[in-house]
C-alpha cells in the first residue's frame, strides 16, 4: 500500500486562480499539473512532522528512515515502549522524542481522536493538534493539506511560501512576509492550497534562485 495518493487538482480551481490572478496563471501555465500528495495515515504523518522540525528535508528522511527500522510498525502503542536512548541513537532528540510520546499518549487515551479529524472544521482541527506537545499552528495547517487533503488552507507563516511570493510577485524584503501573503492571497480565495502547491514548486524547482523574475524563466523554459 502507498503511504500518499495523489490526487489531482479540480481544473475549476485553476481556472479560477488563473481569471483572478495574472501572474499566478504565468506560474500554473509554466508548471502545468501538480497533484497533492495525500498521507493515508494520521499517526504516522505527525510523527514525520515532529521528527523533521528545522531539519532538512534530506536529514529529516534519514532520521526517520532510521526510526521506522526500530519498529515493524509505527503506532502509538510501539512508539512508547522506545527509549529516549533508543530514539536518540537514531537522530532524535530528547525534546522531539517527548513529542512524539506526547502525541502517542494522547492518541492512546483517546484525547486526540485521529479518525474524527476528517469531520472537523480547518480551526477544530488546528485547535485539537495544537493540544500535543510540540505541535504549532504550521505543523497543524500542513496535516491539513497533506493529510486530509484541504484545499483551503493558507499558511502565513511558511518561508518558503514567503520566498515564492517575493519572488513571483516581485516583493521587496522591507515588506513582512506574513502581511504580504495575507494581502496577495486574497486573489487566491478559497484556493489557497493550490496557489501554495505552486508556489512551494517554484522554489523546490531552483525557479527562485535561478530566474529574477517568472517572464525570465518563461522565456528560458518555453
Amino acid at each position: 500500500m502507498r503511504d500518499r495518493e495523489l490526487v489531482p487538482f479540480d481544473n475549476k480551481a485553476l481556472h479560477s486562480l488563473s481569471e483572478a490572478d495574472p501572474e499566478m496563471k504565468k506560474l500554473i501555465s509554466l508548471m502545468g499539473d501538480i497533484p497533492l500528495a495525500i498521507g493515508n495515515n494520521h499517526f504516522e504523518s505527525l510523527v514525520k512532522s515532529c521528527i523533521g522540525q528545522q531539519l532538512s528535508l534530506k536529514a529529516a528522511r534519514t532520521i526517520y528512515n532510521r526510526f521506522q527500522e526500530l519498529l515493524d510498525e509505527v503506532t502509538p502503542e510501539a512508539v512508547l515502549t522506545l527509549s529516549d536512548d533508543t530514539l536518540r541513537s537514531v537522530g532524535i532528540s530528547k525534546q522531539k522524542a517527548s513529542y512524539i510520546k506526547d502525541l502517542s499518549s494522547k492518541v492512546l487515551s483517546e484525547e486526540v481522536l485521529l479518525n474524527t479529524l476528517e469531520d472537523l472544521e480547518n480551526e477544530e482541527v488546528i485547535k485539537t493538534l495544537t493540544s500535543v506537545k510540540g505541535i504549532g499552528q504550521w505543523t497543524a495547517e500542513m496535516f491539513l493539506i497533506f493529510s486530509l487533503g484541504r484545499t483551503d488552507v493558507m499558511s502565513l507563516g511558511d518561508v518558503g511560501l514567503q520566498r515564492g511570493c517575493r519572488w513571483l510577485y516581485q516583493v521587496g524584503k522591507e515588506e513582512d512576509g506574513k502581511e504580504m501573503l495575507k494581502r496577495l492571497s486574497s486573489n487566491w480565495d478559497p484556493h489557497y492550497t493550490v496557489a501554495s502547491l505552486y508556489l512551494w514548486e517554484a522554489v523546490n524547482r531552483g525557479f527562485t534562485t535561478n530566474y529574477s523574475c517568472i517572464d525570465q524563466a518563461i522565456d528560458d523554459l518555453n
